[in-house]
């Protein structure tokens, strides 16, 4: 279809140039104007004429009529004027070459080399340690693994980084609940639910007696002078952790270049405060360091306690830095909470007060809080929603309704996890990746309508039509409506992924999914496959069968979906 949209392009700006000298359009710039319109009915590509109205002084509608004139493009049957529109319909006889296309191209339809030669940092997930993952940390590694894969089908080279909150006053905090309250062996058998209980009971004993803040406190700042008692507690606590978020890890199918927390940053803070101090940037408000943004109208950026503790913004200055030098990277994205971009954007202008030409490489790709039935998460209250639970429900479900309709599945535990982990992530990437979102479980795990259970029940059902068809012999042509439609879907995936990428926005992929879903299944329904009425239409329509497998197993790939063979 890029190449048709390029075809198109190219020959409107012929027209235009022997329409009207002056135009003042490239042929970029004509493809950019094309639309896809609303409704197929009004074609396959639209030239809104009004941007031209004024250039060439003429009527949009005079225009689009008089370019319509004698207008003969490969690959389009008809071409119309309409209200100010040049409405441009596709040639069904150039369909079956995309098809065709897509086959040839196999597991590299869709991408490109756009990012050729060109690298990008990933910093997502990023847990606090001694905490389990929870519901509110589906995004940040959901989102941020959504993207990395975006970036590498488009010829990008990446670096997943994952910032373990490793270092800082909740770290004291862990160390005060356990050595008042902890048990080795109790914490061994517990792992990270261990661990947040005492973190929790800190915080309930907390509201009683305040002082036990400065107490955490003490701990970490002993911490940060490698006290050996409390760093052998801490690498512990770590251990745990990564224990745990491994086993979620490998369910996603999520891997990690480098694992650097804010611990990797502590011996390298110094040399940018230095920095900070030189280039007078550095104030002392109440005994703290901070940078005062007031010009910009941002609140002060905290550089250091007033004990000399170090806080967030000087660890991801030092992180940033680190990157740079290390890696050389063109781009380094920051996918956490729209809560933190407050942050991001006063340690970002930091930076650039410190003389980093390159902190316009620096992208925060913020998304929306998560509640739970309305309810908000905080681990310091118990109020969470833990993956693995959530996960293991999932799984359960799916289990259970395999079990009834297909138990002789070959590898049915394996499967059921598949579908089950994908229907969480799954519907958590439908949303708009900036808006809040209610996670309703019971729309989660809702296995009809738009869901993963859905997109991947698709799939298989197309890996069955495959089985059975066997060798594809010589095709027809397109024969009904619903391959057309079908095909023209199939043809939008390539600008489907950078539009994803443009926007750092997953969700474009999952709705795309869901297009194509439902276009098979028109297809499916509405036309017999294998037992259609001739030969050479049952091999068209198994070879768009292909086409489809190929394409939603390459858009699986993109949001971390397992593709399922049988169901």
């Amino acid at each position: 279809m890029q190449k048709l949209k390029l075809s198109v392009s190219e020959s409107l700006f012929n027209k235009l140039n022997s329409y009207a000298d002056g135009h003042g359009l490239g042929i970029k710039d004509i493809s950019e104007m094309l639309e896809t319109p609303p409704d197929p009915a009004m074609g396959d590509f639209a030239l809104p004429c009004f941007k031209l109205s004024r250039a060439l002084r003429r009527a949009p509608q005079q225009i689009a009529a008089d370019i319509a004139n004698g207008l003969s493009i490969t690959g389009i049957s008809r071409i119309e004027s309409v209200g100010g529109y040049l409405n441009m319909y596709i040639d069904d006889n150039y369909l079956p070459g995309i098809v065709d296309g897509i086959i040839d191209a196999g597991d590299s339809y869709g991408s490109s080399e756009v990012g050729k030669n060109k690298k990008v940092v990933l910093d997502y997930s990023s847990p606090n340690t001694s905490k389990p993952f929870h519901i509110g940390h589906l995004g940040t590694t959901v989102i941020g693994h959504c993207l990395r894969r975006l970036y590498e089908f488009s010829g990008y080279e990446c670096i997943g980084v994952n910032h373990l909150g490793d270092w800082g006053t909740q770290n004291g905090k862990q160390i005060v609940a356990f050595k008042r309250w902890g048990n080795k062996e109790t914490v061994e058998e517990k792992g990270c639910d261990g661990l947040v209980e005492l973190y929790v009971k800190f915080h309930e004993e907390a509201e009683k007696d305040p002082s036990l803040n400065d107490e955490a406190r003490a701990e970490f700042k002993k911490l940060e002078e490698h006290d050996p008692e409390n760093i052998a507690l801490w690498k512990w606590f770590l251990d745990i952790s990564l224990k745990e978020y491994n086993i979620t890890y490998d369910q996603l199918g999520i891997k990690f270049d480098y694992y650097m927390g804010e611990s990797f940053f502590s011996d390298k803070m110094e040399a940018q405060i230095n920095i900070m101090r030189e280039k007078g940037l550095l104030k002392l408000d109440d005994g703290a360091s901070i940078v005062d943004l007031s010009e910009y109208n941002m609140p002060p950026c905290l550089i250091l306690k007033r004990d000399g503790a170090s806080l967030y913004p000087s660890r991801d200055i030092s992180a940033a830095v680190y990157r740079k030098n290390n890696f050389n990277f063109d781009k380094c994205v920051y996918v956490t909470s729209a809560g933190q971009s407050l942050h991001f954007a006063q340690w970002f202008k930091v930076m650039e007060l410190m003389g980093y030409d390159w902190v316009d490489q620096l992208v925060h790709v913020p998304y929306g809080t998560v509640s739970i039935n309305g309810a908000k998460l905080a681990t310091r209250t118990g109020n969470v929603i833990l993956l693995k639970d959530l996960f293991a429900l999932a799984i359960e479900k799916v289990s259970a309704i395999m079990e009834e309709k297909n138990p002789n599945l070959p590898d049915k535990e394996k499967v059921a996890e598949q579908i089950g982990v994908g229907a969480i992530v799954f519907h958590y990437l439908m949303n708009t990746r900036s808006h809040d979102i209610n996670f309703i479980l019971e729309d989660a795990l809702s296995f009809e309508g738009n869901s993963g259970p859905y997109a991947q029940y698709t799939y298989a059902r197309a890996s069955s039509i495959l089985e059975k068809a066997g060798e594809i012999g010589e095709t027809a042509g397109i024969t009904a409506k619903e391959e057309t439609e079908l095909i023209k879907i199939l043809a939008e995936f390539p600008v489907k992924v950078q539009a994803a990428l443009a926007d750092y926005e997953p969700s474009v992929i999952v709705r795309y999914i869901l297009d194509i879903c439902s276009a098979f299944n028109r297809m499916y329904h509405g036309c017999r496959i294998l037992n259609a009425e001739d030969e050479k239409v049952k091999n068209f329509r198994v070879k768009l069968t292909r086409a489809t497998k190929t394409v939603l197993g390459n858009a699986f790939n993109l949001v971390c979906m397992a593709k399922t063979e049988k169901i």
